[in-house]
């Protein structure tokens, strides 16, 4: 189970790596042609404020889960660094599951949102909403794949660990 789990995880940490660079370089060249095109010329195209705006929900959500599978996370570890041993595993494993239940109820409300939005197109570009929206419950899945396999291999989710 543990290996199997570790195989979708690195399959779903590489992509969310690819997506990151593929939304960040069409930020990138949107951003400043929308700027040029709207000093320089006068005008812009319909669909490219719209491209990047969907771009950076792409590149926010990727990022994270890009993030979050090399550890790269805010801790509150004021309280953990000041328990006594005994308590420092508990308060890891109700800390791990908290957020593995967290991710998970993100993750359908996340894709509930995106099948309601299925039908609904975006103004400019014409292409379905879910889109968009489907960077939500594609992140927040692979946060909970990457929290997963640390809990079932018993370690800290990539806790300083790169890939």
């Amino acid at each position: 189970m543990a290996s199997i789990l570790r195989g979708l995880n690195a399959i779903s940490a590489r992509l969310a790596r690819v997506l990151t660079v593929i939304s960040l370089v069409v930020t990138a060249l949107i951003i400043p042609a929308e700027v040029a095109g709207r000093y320089l010329l006068g005008s812009v195209p319909a669909w490219s404020g719209e491209a990047a705006v969907f771009s950076l929900v792409w590149l926010s959500m990727m990022g994270a889960a890009a993030g979050f599978d090399r550890g790269y996370t805010i801790a509150l570890t004021v309280v953990r660094d000041r328990l006594p041993p005994a308590w420092s595993r508990p308060t890891r494993l109700f800390a791990e599951t908290f957020l593995l239940v967290f991710l998970a109820v993100l993750t359908c409300y996340g894709a509930e949102q995106t099948l309601w939005n299925w039908r609904q197109t975006s103004p400019a570009m014409g292409i379905p909403m879910a889109v968009p929206y489907a960077a939500l419950p594609v992140g927040f899945a692979m946060m909970l794949l990457s929290l997963a396999e640390g809990i079932i291999t018993s370690r800290a989710p990539k806790e300083g660990r790169n890939r």
